[in-house]
């Protein structure tokens, strides 16, 4: 497995989501609950995270600004 798939494969944490996303708690949940941003994970008992890969896919697919 090549640096960029591992990369891309590992778990983003709540601050390291709402860094890149800019986006605040509520909002991704809000957008979650639509099915317009990806789901969070749950890795252990108390914790939660998503795939680097489907954050970067779904920020991709943002239209860029005016």
């Amino acid at each position: 497995m090549n640096n960029s798939t591992q990369a891309t494969n590992r778990f983003l944490r709540e601050p390291e989501v709402a860094r890149l996303t800019g986006l605040s708690r509520t909002t991704r949940w809000r957008l979650e609950r639509a099915g317009r941003f990806p789901r969070k994970r749950r890795i252990s008992e108390n914790a939660v995270a998503w795939v680097a890969s489907e954050i970067e896919n779904w920020m991709a697919e943002r239209p860029e600004a005016a």
